[in-house]
């Protein structure tokens, strides 16, 4: 993958532990560098400025840049996911110390919004028998994490 466009994360003060909080869930995920202050600040010296890091495969930087500017769910991370067990999985780590929304989405201990979506759904949706894809988002809508038995339920029964 490319790190020719890399987002990069604005936390106050946590960016290291975030980094090691997300390289912790996601396989093929690796630390990269971490650049600390130097005398010219704006933070104290040999405080963390900057981390660079990869979520599977995925380059990402991390600034502790203060408490200025915070995450919003207008930005949000979609992770695709081929099983339940996957989407259980990712739930269950993103959103601890967080809060679960609706619709697959939640907000991790830092602020990030993230997406944990089966692969399948797109397709459930995208059905061209409008009831089937009609049925699909009335159940997505009462859910907060996707469960895809119900996801394929609700599309059999249209």
């Amino acid at each position: 993958m490319s790190d020719r466009i890399t987002p990069c994360l604005w936390f106050d003060g946590k960016a290291e532990e975030a980094m090691t909080f997300y390289t912790s869930i996601f396989k093929n995920s690796k630390i990269g560098h971490i650049m600390y202050y130097g005398e010219a600040g704006p933070g104290p010296k040999g405080s963390v400025l900057s981390v660079t890091f990869e979520l599977d495969g995925q380059p990402f930087m991390a600034l502790n840049g203060g408490p200025l500017f915070t995450f919003s769910p207008a930005t949000s991370f979609f992770v695709k996911c081929q099983t339940q067990a996957e989407v259980d999985e990712y739930w269950e780590k993103l959103s601890a110390g967080g809060e679960t929304q609706q619709c697959g989405w939640l907000r991790d201990r830092y602020g990030v919004s993230w997406q944990i979506v089966p692969a399948v759904l797109g397709g459930l949706l995208q059905d061209r028998d409008a009831e089937k894809a009609a049925g699909v988002m009335r159940a997505m809508l009462q859910m907060e994490k996707l469960d895809i038995a119900k996801l394929k339920e609700a599309h059999a029964q249209g």
